[in-house]
Formats: C-alpha cells, structure tokens, sequence
C-alpha cells in the first residue's frame, strides 16, 4: 500500500490511455447531426466597419447560414465581460470596455470575430468564409504599450487609452530610501509578448437542448464552473443551471484556456439558432492571432543599497500592454503577483506602479506565472546589475539580503506576508549542486576555446492557492465498495488523477485500480473552481483529505454498529477497522457494501458512503526556490548553449516526486524558450501580425537544453493540512531570470550591459559586433 501514498514516484495513472490515444480532447467530442463553424477575423486592426454582405456565403454549397453582430444584438445576446477591481489616476473605476462576441461596428485589432459560418462541413464553412465581404474604413492604430497614452483613442470613452493605475507599497517610504542609498541602480526592461502554443489548440463543441433549454459546450476550459456562472449572467442571461460545461482532456493550456473567448458561448447560440450541434476547431495560425497573447510590458526599476550591500529600497514603474480588450482575467498578470519583486529578500521600502494600457493588439491573458516570471525577471536581473556594479560576487550579494528563517512570518514591503522559508539554506544547497565554486575554471576553459561563459541566479519566490476560493472534491462510495472522486479542478496535463489517487490510497487504505477520478464537467459535481495558480495540489488535494477524514468517520461508526463495539473502540488503518484489544476487524470495502444495505445501518444513519468537502485556505503559501544556469556562446555566430541546468525548489510536501520534476523541467523550458527564442511581433505601422506561424515564431526544442539537475529542499507549510506549496509554475518563474542573468554575464567582458530578450543568434551577434566596434 506504500506504492500508493503521498510522497511516492508513481508513474500517472492517466498516461497509458493518454498514449494510446484513448484521450477525450476538444477534437474528440463528436454529437450526431453537427455542423462546423469557421469565424471570419478582421484583417485590420483599427476600422470602421462600412458594410458586411454575406449574400455569396449564403449561396455556397453546404451552407445553412452566417451569423453577425447584428444577430446577437437581435436576440438580446450579452458580452464576454469580466470583473472590475482596479481604479484609473483620478480614483473612477477602472475602464473595462464591453467586448461583443461578433462585433458589429468596429474592429479593434487584426484576428477580432466579424462573422460566423455555419456549414456541413469545415471546407464547406472555410469556402464560404471567404466569400463574406467586408468592407472596412481605416483607422489609427497603435501596437506599442509605452505610446498608449499619445495615442488616438482606440475606445472614443477611454481617451488616453489607459484602463486602469495600480500601485503597491509605499510610495514616500520608497523615495526616502532611494535618497539616502549609498548606491542606486536603474534599468529598464522590455519584456516580450508571447503565445503559450499548446499541442491541443482551442475548439468547443455547442449543443442547446430545446426540450429543457440548457446549453451545453465541450470546450477545453480550466475554470469551468466561473466561465458557467459568467456565461449564465452576462451573455445567455439565463439560470445557472441551463449552462452545463463539459472540459475533458486537455492538451496544454498553461493559463491561455483559463480565458473566456467568445468562440465558447457562439457555437451554443449558434446551435439554438440552427437546431443542430455546432462544432468549431481552432486552426494553428489562427490561434497564433486570435488567442489571448501573454506578458509583454515595459519596467523602469531603481533599486538602492547601502554601503554594505543591504537593500534600501525598490521602485518600480510598469506599463502592461492589455490589447484592444480587457481579457477575462486579464488585469491579473500586471497587478496580481507584483509581490514577487521583494524576493526573498529583507527590502525594507518599495513601491509598484502599473499602468494597464489598451492597443490594437489580442487580449493579454495569463499565462504560466502570470506575472511572477515578469517580476522575478526585474528584481534578480536588478541584483546582477549591482551586484556588478558595487563589485559584489551575485551569489554573496544575495546570501546578504535572505530573510532568515526566525523573521517568519515576515510581511514584505510589497503585497505577501511569507509564512515560511529557508532561503539560504536552499540557496547553499542549490550553488553545492552546480558546483558554483569550479565556475571561474570552467570560464577559463571556454575562454580558451574562444568561447563566452557566463552563470546566472535567481532566487525567487511566488505566490500560490490565494485564500480568495477553494476547491471542492465528493468521494462517492458505490454499492460495490469502489470509489468515484468528483474534483472541481480540471486536469491538462499535471496528473490530478495520480495526486489525488495517492492522498485517498493513503488515507483510506485502498487500491488505486478501485478508484476513479472526474474532472471538469460541471453537472456532475455541485460546485467547484478549476486550475491555476498552481493551487489543485494543494487545495484539491486538501479537500480529497477531508473528504476522505469524513468517510472515515461515518464508516467508523458503522463499523462499530456492526462489530458491537462503542466507535470510540474502534481503530483504522491501512484500510481496517479493529476493535481495541481484540481481534475483531472489518475492511473498508465491506463496510463501504454495508452502507448500502439499510438493515445493516444503525438507527438514525443515512445509506451509502458519500462526502462532499470545500477546502479554502486562510492564507496564500510562498513555494521559492534556486536556479543555476551556465551558457557558452560562440561570438562568431551568436550561438548560445545552455551547459549547464540546476534547479532546487521548496514546494512543500512533495506529493508525487516524480511528478514534481516533470512540472519544473516543463517551466523550466518555458521560461527559457521566452528568454532566448519566442517573440510575438506585430508591425507598428499596419498592425499586422508578423509571427503567424511557426515559420516566424520559433519554439524551443529539446536539442536547445542540457539535461536539468532537479533537486528539493521542502520546508512544509502549514496553510493547509496537506503541507504542500504549488510547483506548476516554479520553473518558469526561475528559468526566465537566470538565463537572461547568463546571457548577460557572458557577454559583460565585451562591455555589454544589458541585451533585452529574446537573445537570438542574430541579437547576440549583432551585439557583439557593436561592441567591437566600440
């Protein structure tokens, strides 16, 4: 039973099916009788909309009809609309402007949804697709985040095109400390836009069932259960339970599927509107256009130390590029983890300020981190920067500024109050593993073969499982003593299934082939919130554990009902009951079969074995950890290698080990792949998306890495009963920085400062040969 507990390497019990292609993704759910959806995208970015004649389209063979703005507006159809938290400069509510499904009068950046085919086939509808004809009047438009505010108004009731202004901190306690520094360094940070580029790309399947008047949609969703309460509210303007939700599998989402995108409720409506399922199946390069994008704003940072190399104070100005619409969740990345700038580290004063700014580009949307990679990126490529400056070793200016351990719980300058962390210790461990100290022979030996090395640190930590929502889990007995797990998460790609297989084994003493997990369909369980934030482990998992504590209640009673014995006599473990000082015992499968038959149960006691349990954290946990990197580059080329990869974590409780140096191998080559390679790029002048494919955005491949040295040191936190800290995105968080930190630390000897990312072949070349030439 050892195999099947927390703590244990067990393989994903999800995966044979998964490679077997047995899976269930969007492309897999099919219903008798569907039609398939094409969408007609603007190819402006800024435009007035003149005229739409669809009359062509409609005379395509196959076609049963083409859908506008102006049918959703005639059948009262809401928006995709989202919350409103912040506040603009003169203290009004933040600007969140209203986003159609279709729209009808403007477009606002190129990719935006105009119309929508309704056909027999997908060629049929694609054929048809282009015979929709539109015609467009020009408009100003803008791409760049830092020129938002000069701009033309993309909104006419937003004029300087600003959302929102957010500031954290301590604005004067910041000034003070900069002023009194014995040394200040500034920077500014371009952080590039990206595209998450799932191996799944977005679909949805939409049914509306005239008879009872509920719509359903098979879409691969990671909060299914907000997105049906929103869609219920705000666009269908219907009863909550007339909105059903079903995700499946999931191929990848990394934050860009936890968005809600007007593709979701269309082919429902759409289907009420034609009588059949509509299916609609996002191709790659139209995803590359019309997905929420990720990242992309521009950070001006000082940060000040005294003449010992002690922090003073950190101030920050940073403007968010949001797009032309203020995504579902949007504001998030920009404003909701800015509390990883203080780092582990004792920083005594520091200020945040972030202006959400509108342009003619897609919606920014989360994505792996959001927002921790960006802030962690800003504060350890600042501690190089002085760390060069004031001539410290990084390693020895960052052991100066930890946070001991005695000092938790320790409220930040920012927004965290840590609850606990060996910040030190992790860090000594993680420079032992990399063999920080034989670094300068290494560099002398890649200098030798007219090579550049170069390391590079990061010490962060993040934020997970916010105490804002929880998670819910049923742990439902059947008559025939097996176990069915209904989990609000939703599962793409982390192994929830193993996780919370191993915590109910544990606990119940029972074999993992007798349990069965379910996610993501929101008929099936009462209540639930989905995936993100690296928090299903956690919150998931604790909520198995109670729910598995109140089986075990009710069972013990039975139990004792059964063996004639008072319940507090009763024992359980490893999947018995006993009675005390006897020999007497039952196993829970028996019992579990007894709870059905009602002239087995004691009086007063209700058939069957089932609980429901909600887990909400009282407070956030703060998983941190360590990243090494060594790069060697070839300076005829502008090749860079990655030699060398450490990583040691802090999340918590470990509770599949296996499964944890999976999560952080994958962000580790997402953070690096935006390092080094991914750049989502647009031309100033038209608008016009210029990485559309993966011709022109470059994904990083396995060739591109060494092999990753992963290593724990947990320090279990007590904000849940399970112990546990997030880990799905602690290697992005950590990878950005310390590649850039490597990058910039082999090219210093040829007096180059700072290379903005992505550090292609071509941009480290070019730099270098500026600097020969300087």
């Amino acid at each position: 039973m050892l195999k099947y507990a927390v703590g244990q390497s067990v393989p994903r019990t999800e995966d044979p099916r998964l490679l077997k292609g047995r899976g269930q993704y969007v492309d897999d759910f099919n219903m008798p009788f569907q039609v398939h959806a094409v969408m007609v995208r603007s190819t402006h970015a800024h435009a007035t909309i003149k005229s739409i004649n669809s009359t062509a389209a409609l005379a395509a063979p196959g076609v049963m009809t083409v859908l506008t703005g102006s049918d959703c507006e005639a059948d009262g159809l809401g928006f995709v609309a989202g919350p409103n938290v912040h506040k603009r400069r003169d203290g009004s509510d933040m600007y969140r402007p209203p986003r159609p499904a279709i729209t009808s009068d403007r477009v606002r950046h190129v990719g935006q949804i105009i119309a929508m085919v309704i056909a027999d086939t997908v060629n049929a509808a694609k054929d048809a697709a282009d015979l929709v004809d539109v015609e467009y009047e020009t408009l100003p438009i803008n791409v760049v985040g830092v020129k938002a505010r000069e701009s033309d108004a993309i909104w006419p009731s937003c004029t300087d095109n600003e959302s929102f202004y957010y500031q954290a901190g301590n604005a004067e306690a910041a000034e003070a400390g900069l002023a009194k520094s014995a040394n200040v360094f500034k920077q500014k940070f371009i952080i590039s836009r990206i595209h998450a580029n799932t191996m799944e790309p977005r679909g949805a399947l939409g049914f509306f069932d005239p008879g009872e008047n509920i719509y359903t949609i098979h879409a691969g969703i990671q909060r299914p259960y907000a997105i049906r309460a929103n869609l219920a509210r705000n666009f269908f303007k219907v009863p909550e339970n007339k909105v059903r939700i079903i995700t499946g599998d999931m191929g990848g989402s990394f934050g860009m599927k936890g968005a809600l995108y007007p593709e979701i409720p269309l082919v429902a409506w759409a289907s009420k509107r034609v009588g059949r399922p509509v299916k609609w199946r996002c191709d790659r390069s139209e995803g590359l256009m019309a997905d929420d994008h990720a990242r992309d704003n521009v950070t001006e940072a000082e940060l000040g130390f005294d003449a010992d190399g002690r922090m003073t104070a950190l101030r920050v100005k940073t403007t968010a590029n949001l797009g032309a619409y203020m995504a579902f969740r949007g504001m998030g990345p920009p404003t909701g983890n800015i509390g990883t700038l203080a780092g582990p580290y004792n920083m005594p004063a520091a200020h945040v300020a972030v202006s959400g700014v509108f342009t003619n580009t897609s919606p920014l949307s989360a994505y792996r981190g959001a927002g921790r990679p960006e802030a962690a990126y800003v504060i350890e490529r600042m501690m190089d920067i002085a760390a060069r400056g004031m001539g410290i070793d990084p390693a020895e200016l960052r052991r100066r500024n930890f946070i001991p351990p005695e000092a938790m719980p320790y409220k930040t300058a920012l927004t965290f109050t840590y609850d606990c962390g060996e910040f030190a210790a992790l860090f000594d461990m993680a420079l032992d593993h990399s063999d920080y100290k034989g670094l300068a022979d290494r560099k002398a030996k890649s200098k030798a073969d007219g090579k550049l090395r170069g390391v590079g640190l990061s010490t962060t930590i993040e934020v997970a499982s916010a105490p804002q929502t929880g998670e819910t889990v049923e742990v439902r007995f059947n008559a025939s003593g097996t176990v069915t797990i209904l989990a609000g998460s939703t599962n793409h790609g982390q192994g929830h299934e193993t996780v919370y297989k191993q915590i109910l084994c544990g606990q119940l003493g029972i074999e993992p082939e007798d349990i069965r997990v379910l996610e993501g369909d929101t008929e099936r369980l009462s209540f639930g919130t989905g995936t993100g934030g690296s928090r299903s482990a956690t919150l998931g998992g604790s909520a198995v554990l109670m729910a598995a504590d109140k089986v075990i209640k009710k069972a013990k009673q039975l139990a004792a009902h059964m063996m004639e014995t008072a319940a507090e006599d009763i024992a359980f473990e490893d999947g018995n009951f006993t009675v005390a000082g006897t020999d007497k015992s039952m196993n829970l499968k028996d019992v579990a079969r007894a709870a059905f038959d009602p002239t087995k149960l004691p009086k007063g006691m209700e058939p069957g074995l089932y609980e429901i349990a909600t887990f909400v954290p009282e407070k956030a946990n703060f998983p941190n950890g360590c990243h090494v990197v060594e790069v060697e580059i070839t300076p005829e080329t502008g090749e860079m290698k990655i030699d060398r990869y450490t990583a040691v974590d802090d999340c918590g409780v470990e509770l599949n080990p296996l499964l944890v140096k999976g999560q952080v191998h994958g962000g580790i080559v997402q953070g690096a792949g935006q390092a080094f390679l991914e750049y989502m790029v647009y031309d100033e002048d038209s608008g016009q998306l210029l990485t559309g494919s993966f011709m022109d955005y470059c994904m990083p491949r396995a060739d591109n890495f060494c092999n990753f040295e992963i290593e724990d040191r947990p320090v279990p936190t007590k904000t849940n009963p399970i112990g546990s800290k997030g880990v799905g995105e602690s290697g992005t968080v950590g990878a950005l920085a310390a590649v850039m930190n490597a990058i910039n630390d082999a090219l210093h000897p040829l007096g180059i400062t700072h290379l903005e990312m992505p550090t292609t072949a071509e941009r480290i070349w070019k730099a270098i040969e500026v600097s020969k030439a300087a």
